[in-house]
């Protein structure tokens, strides 16, 4: 513990200031450190703010601070500005896994400065989701609303037994396993189901640890009875699942979908789907929205979601809640968890080099 209260800047638009920041973590993060906000201005989601006026008051304010939190709005911290930053410990991105793109962390580690991200605050309500795709695809329940909705019950009750079968027992396999594939290991433990990871930028021990097979992707793909892409969209896994990927998909398996569109090849899926002999459970798709006429709508093989999987209805999204639990972790003298390191660096970017010993 230091020995004065830490001091946090938080850099981010009104918005996610008036809509991420519950009031019962503001008065959690009070107990143990002093915080201020900026208001940031210009950039996205994915972008940094341009605003140099944003950086001169980022420096002004955090010119003592211990922690420095960006989000939306936030300029780039750079190394050029870590350099009028002496105080400066840990830097957070509050969103999520952005690739890192308002944090210049090789820069911030070269200063020491630990660096962290909260993505899995919206990872783990899509572990949730995908459970649940892979047992409405497993039954092919989309298929039977369709009937009951386009007014023939009586078709939706005869085609009762075309199911591909029920969870319990079954051999998933994930493409990626973050913060999403360990979350839905813990959910598919109570259904003793077998399971297979492909994740090139794992090591070993977390097979272990989590208890998993670590194979290749052709394997998950052709050996397995539930696919479920986990992976995270970068220069490596765009298009990763092509027709040829696509093909190795045994038939009666089920295919789920819950991270990006792009990483499946949309026109390959469709014609694999068009055979009918597999089921799938999309929460994302390319391009989005959907367009109306793309032949997925169609398919009574298909159970689709408007990519709402990592969205819980609660008031405020969880981001906050997770970084002011890393603060608390960091400033009692504790590990911190949810750290961006070269390995997470190299995942984003895709960086065949810093791939493990699975580069099938």
């Amino acid at each position: 513990m230091t020995s004065s209260r830490p001091k946090v800047l938080l850099v981010c638009d009104r918005r996610v200031r008036d809509t991420y920041l519950a009031p019962e973590e503001i008065e959690r993060l009070e107990r143990f450190a002093d915080w201020d906000w900026l208001e940031g201005k210009g950039g996205n989601i994915y972008q940094a703010s341009a605003d140099d006026a944003l950086v001169s008051s980022l420096v002004e304010r955090a010119a003592d601070a211990d922690a420095l939190i960006v989000c939306h709005g936030a300029p780039k911290i750079d190394a050029a500005l870590l350099e009028r930053l002496p105080a400066l410990k840990l830097i957070g991105e509050l969103e999520g896994d952005r690739f890192a793109s308002r944090i210049d962390v090789e820069a911030a580690w070269a200063r020491g400065i630990r660096t962290v991200d909260t993505t899995n605050g919206s990872s783990y309500p899509v572990a949730e989701w995908a459970l649940a795709l892979i047992m409405i695809s497993l039954r092919n329940a989309g298929a039977r609303f369709r009937e009951f909705v386009a007014g023939a019950p009586e078709k939706a009750q005869a085609g009762r037994t075309k199911t591909r079968g029920i969870l319990t027992g079954k051999r998933v396999g994930l493409i990626g396993c973050g913060h999403i594939g360990r979350r839905l290991i813990e959910f598919l433990q109570p259904f003793r189901a077998e399971v297979w990871v492909y994740d090139p930028y794992l090591n070993g021990e977390m097979a272990d640890a989590v208890g998993f097979l670590q194979t290749s992707l052709d394997n998950v793909l052709s050996q397995c009875d539930v696919v479920v892409c986990l992976a995270p969209l970068t220069p490596q896994t765009e298009g990763m699942i092509g027709e040829r990927e696509l093909e190795l998909i045994r038939a009666g398996a089920v295919l789920v979908n819950v991270s990006r569109g792009a990483i499946i090849d949309s026109a390959a899926l469709i014609e694999r789907l068009k055979r009918g002999d597999i089921t799938a459970g999309l929460d994302v798709f390319h391009p989005e929205p959907i367009p109306a006429d793309s032949e997925i709508l169609e398919l009574p093989n298909v159970f689709l979601s408007p990519h709402f999987a990592g969205l819980t209805g609660d008031a405020y999204p969880h981001f906050f809640a997770l970084m002011v639990d890393e603060l608390e972790r960091f400033f009692h003298g504790h590990e911190t968890r949810f750290d961006l390191t070269p390995r997470s660096l190299a995942n984003r970017r895709g960086d065949e080099a810093a791939r493990g010993r699975n580069n099938n």
